[in-house]
C-alpha cells in the first residue's frame, strides 16, 4: 500500500462563529501530483497553513508521512517545502543571497544545493539580480526554488500559477511534472480547473470548507469535463 504523504481526520477551523474548514478528511498518496481545486476563498489555504503548523487546528488530527502533526512537526517539516500565498523575499538582495539566507536556517547541505536549484528553476543567469527587479513569475520560481533547498520529499505549493503568463505557466507544469517523475509528492491548490486536470493524478474538491469529493480525477470526472464535475458538485453542496 502507497503511504500517504498527507492523512487528516475530522480537521476544523473556525475563526470566531465561521467555519473556514469543516472536517475534512484528505488523503494524498505518496509520489504523486494531487490538487486542491476550489474557487478563492474555498478553504484551501487556511488548510494548507495547518498543515504546516501556521494556524492553530480547532479539532480535528493530521499526519504529513505517516508522522503527527503538530506532536512531531519538526520532524516532520525536514522534507517538506512550501509556498503559501505569494513568496516573500528580501527585494534589496539577489535571489542567490535570498537563498543563502534561507539555507541558513536549514540542514548544513541546502547551502551546497544553491545553484543546483537555482538551474533547476531556469535562474541561473538571473540569481545575481536583485529580486526587486524579478517579474512575478521569476518570484514564483524563485520560492521553488528554495522549497528545493532541503530535498523534500513533499512540496506544497498553493496557487504556483497565480500571475504567471502562458509561458509560465507551462513551464511551472513541467517543473511539477518533472518533480513527481523524482518520486516527490506535489500537493497543488488551485482555482484554475483546466491547469489542476493537466498537471495533477488525483484531486480534492474543496468548497465553502468542506471536502466534496477526492480521487482520481477520470474517477470524478465520470466521462464528462472535470469543470462540469465541479460545477455539479458544489452546486449540490450549496442547494443541499
Amino acid at each position: 500500500m502507497t503511504e500517504m504523504a498527507i492523512r487528516t481526520s475530522g480537521l476544523t477551523k473556525q475563526f470566531g462563529r465561521r467555519v473556514a474548514v469543516d472536517g475534512i478528511d484528505l488523503e494524498v498518496p505518496g509520489g504523486c501530483a494531487f490538487g486542491l481545486l476550489g474557487v478563492n476563498g474555498a478553504g484551501k489555504t487556511t488548510l494548507i497553513r495547518m498543515l504546516l503548523g501556521l494556524t492553530p487546528v480547532t479539532s480535528g488530527r493530521m499526519w504529513l508521512s505517516g508522522l503527527p502533526v503538530p506532536a512531531r512537526r519538526g520532524e516532520a517539516l525536514r522534507r517538506v517545502g512550501a509556498i503559501v500565498e505569494e513568496p516573500g523575499f528580501h527585494a534589496h538582495l539577489s535571489g542567490r543571497d535570498n537563498l543563502r539566507a534561507a539555507a541558513a536556517f536549514r540542514d548544513k547541505a541546502a547551502g551546497g544545493r544553491i545553484e543546483a536549484v537555482l538551474d533547476r528553476v531556469g535562474l541561473s543567469e538571473r540569481g545575481g539580480d536583485r529580486v526587486g527587479g524579478y517579474s512575478l513569475g521569476m518570484r514564483q520560481r524563485l520560492g521553488v526554488a528554495r522549497c528545493l533547498l532541503n530535498d523534500p520529499t513533499l512540496l506544497i505549493l498553493d496557487e504556483p500559477s497565480n500571475g504567471l503568463d502562458p509561458t509560465g505557466i507551462h513551464e511551472m507544469r513541467g517543473l511539477i511534472r518533472s518533480f513527481v517523475a523524482e518520486g516527490r509528492t506535489v500537493v497543488v491548490s488551485s482555482h484554475l480547473l483546466d491547469e489542476v486536470e493537466r498537471t495533477c493524478d488525483l484531486v480534492a474538491i474543496v468548497d465553502r470548507g468542506r471536502l466534496v469529493a477526492q480521487g482520481p480525477i477520470p474517477e470524478l470526472a465520470r466521462g464528462t469535463t472535470l469543470e462540469e464535475r465541479f460545477l455539479e458538485l458544489t452546486s449540490q453542496l450549496r442547494a443541499a
